[in-house]
This record gives C-alpha cells, sequence and structure tokens, in this order.
C-alpha cells in the first residue's frame, strides 16, 4: 500500500535529521514510526475520566438545608393503575 502525505517543509526537516541519526531514509524511518504506532496497545493512550468518590460528588449540596425524610412525611405516592 502506498501512502502520500502532505507535510510542512519544517516537519520534514526534522523527520529527515531524525532519520539521518538512525541512519535510515525518510521513508523507511516514517515507515517505522507507522509500525511502532499500531503496536501500541489503544487503551493506554486513551484517557479517562477523573472517577470521583461520593463525598466529591456531593460536596456542592453541602451546607444546604434539605430534608429528605419530610418531604416524605406529606408524599404517600401516586396510585398507578395497571
Amino acid at each position: 500500500m502506498t501512502i502520500t502525505l502532505d507535510i510542512l517543509p519544517e516537519m520534514e526537516q526534522r523527520l529527515a535529521q531524525q532519520a539521518a541519526v538512525r541512519g535510515l531514509e525518510i521513508d523507511a524511518y516514517a515507515l517505522s514510526l507507522l509500525e511502532d504506532a499500531t503496536r501500541k496497545d489503544v487503551s493506554s493512550t486513551v484517557s479517562h475520566p477523573e472517577t470521583k468518590s461520593f463525598v466529591e460528588l456531593f460536596a456542592p449540596l453541602r451546607g444546604l438545608n434539605i430534608d429528605f425524610e419530610a418531604d416524605r412525611k406529606s408524599d404517600f405516592g401516586r396510585d398507578i393503575d395497571l
């Protein structure tokens, strides 16, 4: 398979320098970079959202005077016709 990439001259220059350091032609070095990228475990590169404890989740409610039990005393639910 052949892939054609349009890259900036600065990137081409850096790629050429890095290839030369390794004693490779640019195309061989670019191929090695692609091979390395496809070998990596995708799950290790995916960022996971930060998990929070219950204390952290409900921190915005701290200090509010909410009495959930008071609502239960007057609300007995609703009849459901089955």
